[in-house]
């Protein structure tokens, strides 16, 4: 089988690759820039998904596309966002169908469902991102799958995956993943204090096999949450501490006390209260609003089992001590 990724050169994308080439596929990553990273074995296409002649080309001959490009940010408005995001998944998927592609996985986000209605519960039917007030990437992403459904309806055959929290190795990005940043910190014992509120956490292996599952199992126009494990962050930063004999934070901050500060640091900080910084109102309201996460949905029609959030933290330590981010002074 030959599979293709957009955004193959991505975090998520150069697990997936891995994932891939395991179990015995071609592999065609198509991206604008070739990652250092990604695996000798993988085929490169240089293609913008926003042209759609572009993107035909590179997925002639292809039997499923997985389709992780996306713009992520916290700002209220971005049209390159927006095109990005609804634009480039209408333009893909439609080149999908024209080159009969036998199935498109769309990767969206949960950021895609109104986590101010879901009663801090997220199921797979719960309210979707048509508040004009939230942000453009939540907005965008509903926006994007409609776009794809659309071209669903028209004989495309595709499903929806949306993967939360995602952290954990392999982390080869130019940059890497915010919150593998955040447990990285701790681990280096640069975190005395975390905010109180936590996430879904997902290895981003189990997302990876999680978005093979779907294009293997998957039912035509479902969509599925890959989810991991909801932990407080406090709690989540100790464990990445221990591993390495460090305590991590002390203790979290209430968010009221937070929320009603992040305006003062907005004005002494950079970059700290920017559209994207984490004291906006967005990256707040995130992390107040953060749902457990039901991904029965995923267990029961694609057979995903995360694994224990434990074991993805001490391999992502283990993953950075490796690659010489710190050093581990004794055992844990």
């Amino acid at each position: 089988m030959i599979a293709a990724i957009t955004g193959a050169s991505g975090y998520v994308g150069l697990n997936l690759a891995q994932v891939l080439l395991d179990a015995g596929h071609q592999v065609r990553a198509i991206d604008r820039v070739r990652s250092p990273s990604l695996d000798p074995r993988v085929s490169f296409i240089e293609a913008d998904i926003l042209n759609p002649a572009s993107i035909q080309a590179a997925l002639e001959g292809v039997d499923v596309v997985y389709h992780l490009v996306a713009k992520i940010t916290l700002a209220q408005e971005d049209p390159v966002a927006w095109t990005i995001n609804v634009d480039g998944v209408r333009i893909v998927a439609e080149a999908a169908l024209a080159c009969k592609v036998k199935r498109m996985v769309h990767v969206s986000s949960i950021a895609s469902f109104d986590q101010n209605k879901c009663n801090r519960q997220l199921s797979e039917t719960l309210p979707r991102s048509t508040d004009a007030a939230l942000p453009v990437y939540s907005r965008s992403k509903y926006a994007g799958e409609q776009e794809f459904l659309k071209v669903v309806a028209k004989g495309l055959d595709g499903v929806i995956c949306y993967p939360t929290g995602v952290y954990g190795p392999t982390d080869f990005g130019s940059v890497i993943s915010r919150l593998n940043v955040v447990f990285l910190d701790s681990a280096r014992g640069k975190i005395p204090a975390m905010v109180a509120g936590g996430f879904d956490l997902v290895d981003v292996r189990d997302v990876a096999m999680g978005l093979l599952l779907a294009s293997e199992r998957g039912r035509t126009g479902e969509n599925y949450l890959l989810g991991g494990h909801y932990i407080e962050m406090l709690d989540a930063c100790r464990v990445a501490a221990r591993y390495v004999g460090r305590p991590g934070p002390k203790f979290s901050i209430p968010m009221g006390f937070i929320q009603a500060i992040a305006p003062m640091v907005s004005k002494l900080s950079k970059n700290g209260g920017a559209e994207d910084g984490p004291f906006s109102k967005a990256a707040l309201d995130a992390i107040a609003t953060s749902p457990i996460v039901d991904r029965s949905k995923a267990e029961r029609d694609l057979g995903y089992a995360p694994r224990p959030l434990e074991e993805t933290m001490g391999d992502l330590i283990a993953f950075f001590v490796a690659k010489g981010h710190f050093k581990v002074d004794r055992a844990a």
